[in-house]
């Protein structure tokens, strides 16, 4: 064991004294000096006022809405809502309406101030629907929601979709959202 220590001491020893043997780098030569040069105009930019949300070719183009989706299993139904840092954008939940039958519906919402009913357009890779939402609130928060039946077509659309889907409001801009897992399991749970 002490012979892989001496050897060690040695290649250490070594090192240190190569690294003494290079010399100091040389000092940088001094930057000649500039003379002043006729300025030149600078150009002015000028930036696109805020508008309407941008029109994509094809809507699966469009770069996904900020957020993530959240799961939750209340008890008596599950939720997945998608939401960035400072509020939730939409929502889709599980709901039991009769318990003695098992009738299962699925509520998609989406929080704002809305008029006594607005339009909701889904559009997924083989789908395009149209719903009428009726307001609702839930404490705080207060919104618009569709409540169609667990096996609604749409569902299976929304999830087997390629990248995401789209939700279209008047008045609102469109959301961009993702396929992820989140939104498979509130589909799978409701039936």
């Amino acid at each position: 064991m002490k012979a892989i220590y001496a050897h060690f001491a040695g290649a250490l020893g070594l090192t240190f004294a190569l690294a003494a043997c290079i010399p100091p780098s040389p000092e940088p030569s001094p930057a000649p000096e500039r003379t002043p040069a006729a300025q030149e105009p600078v150009p002015q930019i000028s930036l696109p006022a805020a508008g309407p949300d941008p029109v994509y070719a094809n809507w699966m183009d469009a770069p996904r809405t900020p957020g993530d989706w959240s799961y939750n299993d209340f008890g008596f139904g599950t939720q997945a809502f998608y939401s960035d840092e400072s509020s939730m954008r939409f929502v889709m939940q599980c709901l039991v309406e009769d318990p003695a039958s098992r009738t299962k519906r699925i509520a998609i919402g989406r929080p704002g101030n809305f008029p006594e009913t607005t339009q909701f357009r889904i559009k997924t890779e083989t789908a395009e629907r149209a719903f009428t939402a009726r307001p609702f609130s839930f404490g705080p928060t207060s919104g618009a929601a569709v409540f169609l039946n667990a096996n609604d077509p749409v569902f299976d659309a929304m999830a087997l979709t390629k990248g995401g889907f789209a939700v279209e409001t008047p008045g609102l801009p469109t959301l961009y959202l993702p396929a992820w897992a989140e939104v498979t399991r509130v589909i799978e749970d409701c039936r």
